[in-house]
């Protein structure tokens, strides 16, 4: 019983605030548009989450190099078992395989960590969201377009924020206290506020084709949580980061491709 209740305490919050979300873009006559906030979120409070976490002279870089190389790994095996799925359900390579690559590590996977394992865990849970977003728009835009190019990498906010957070880290830099402050306190906006998107999001989305939905969403947690555990002993995984590993592998797809699926397809639109 008690750890059922342990179970709750840290899945309640993150549903509370979802649902909050939900019911505000459900009910809220008008209509509801969080194109602005999320457009905020994605440029100003992650990149300084990110920036905050790595920074840290507590956060030891190096150490998180076993976790990275597992979280390429456990994307491209994954994207492998996903074009395998879409010819067999006969679906576009396109429109099944990026979400099953890519899963919500952003809404859920950052609020999950920080309930489950705390400053620690959020840590682990920054490094996997970033070696996500990395490999959304690399490798998710090759597949989309079929060709790359760095220049909108480097126009991510996030790209920055984890760049110059890990400049700051290697160099042994400490940030006055009170400007230190101030960047952590935007980072900590990023958290509720994505799950309060998710639950939105989740509100304006339709399923079309919801047994296809179903099977993408049992074939991505399932295979990714099946590669996950194998790779563990690969990668000599442990503590922390094993169980963090586990949690981002048991994450689910991002709703309607995710607004980072999104932001992708956008900025291909807009390279030509």
């Amino acid at each position: 019983m008690e750890s059922i209740l342990v179970v709750l305490g840290i899945i309640f919050p993150v549903f509370a605030v979802a649902v909050s979300g939900y019911l505000y873009a459900r009910f809220r006559r008008g209509g509801t548009d969080l194109s602005v906030t999320n457009r905020v979120n994605l440029e100003i409070f992650t990149p300084a989450l990110i920036f905050s976490v790595m920074s840290d002279a507590e956060f030891d870089l190096l150490s998180y190099t076993s976790l990275t190389a597992a979280g390429v790994v456990v994307i491209l095996i994954t994207g492998v078992i996903a074009v395998a799925a879409a010819k067999v359900m006969k679906t576009d390579v396109k429109t099944l395989v990026p979400p099953l690559m890519f899963n919500n590590s952003g809404n859920m996977g950052l609020p999950l960590a920080v309930f489950a394992f705390g400053e620690e865990g959020l840590a682990a849970a920054t490094v996997l969201f970033i070696v996500e977003n990395f490999m959304h728009f690399t490798f998710g835009s090759w597949i989309l377009a079929a060709h790359f190019h760095i220049k909108p990498l480097i126009r991510l906010p996030m790209f920055w924020g984890a760049f110059l957070g890990i400049v700051v880290n290697l160099a042994g830099i400490k940030l006055v206290e009170p400007l230190g402050d101030a960047i952590s306190m935007l980072g900590q906006i990023s958290i509720p506020l994505l799950l309060f998107s998710l639950g939105a999001r989740v509100a304006q989305t339709h399923v079309t084709h919801f047994r296809l939905a179903i099977a993408a969403n049992v074939l991505n947690v399932s295979a990714t949580l099946l590669v996950g555990l194998l790779l563990i002993s690969l990668f000599s995984l442990e503590g922390m980061q094993a169980a963090q590993f586990i949690l981002f592998c048991a994450l689910p797809p991002a709703v309607a491709g995710g607004s980072q699926f999104h932001a992708c397809r956008a900025i291909w639109a807009g390279t030509g």
